[in-house]
């Protein structure tokens, strides 16, 4: 179409119409493009592979197939709370590993070690048995308080 407005023109008919045709670049049709891939067919197993079950078999096997709009809407949503309290879980401990303070090593109290009359070395007498040896002084001391405190009340009511 651009030669035949060319060729009408006198004054453009002796000189070069290169100016004016697009510029192109050459295709080389020689070169055969080559898999990056080679396979090999000795390898190749006879038989295909078995075919995929669908979605919707997959669907049926479960049972999910036969629910209802709002059994399945309702089903989905609970899958998704479930997820979303796992995530919250996990996120709640993420957080709580700042927060735990650094363990305390708490130095043991020592024991006392008492000489015993024969001359060995041994642990102090437990509490329990101290505690009854306790108790009875105790007792002694509290009957004759009030031995004492009857005697001063009859001095008091003489009087």
């Amino acid at each position: 179409m651009i030669k035949r407005e060319l060729a009408k023109d006198p004054k453009l008919a002796n000189e070069s119409w290169d100016r004016f045709l697009p510029k192109l670049p050459k295709k080389s049709l020689s070169k055969r493009r080559k898999p990056h891939v080679i396979h090999d067919k000795k390898n190749k197993p006879l038989f295909p592979p078995p075919q995929q079950p669908r979605k919707i078999d997959l669907q049926m096997e479960s049972g999910e197939y036969f629910l209802k709009g709002w059994e399945k809407k309702a089903k989905e949503k609970e899958s998704k709370e479930v997820l979303r309290q796992e995530k919250k879980r996990e996120r709640e401990e993420e957080r709580k590993k700042d927060f735990v303070p650094p363990k305390e090593e708490v130095p043991k109290k020592k024991k006392r070690k008492v000489e015993e009359e024969n001359g060995e070395i041994g642990k102090k007498r437990r509490r329990d048995e101290d505690d009854g040896e306790r108790e009875k002084k105790k007792k002694k001391e509290g009957t004759e308080g009030t031995k004492d405190k009857s005697k001063k009340k009859k001095r008091i009511r003489e009087e």
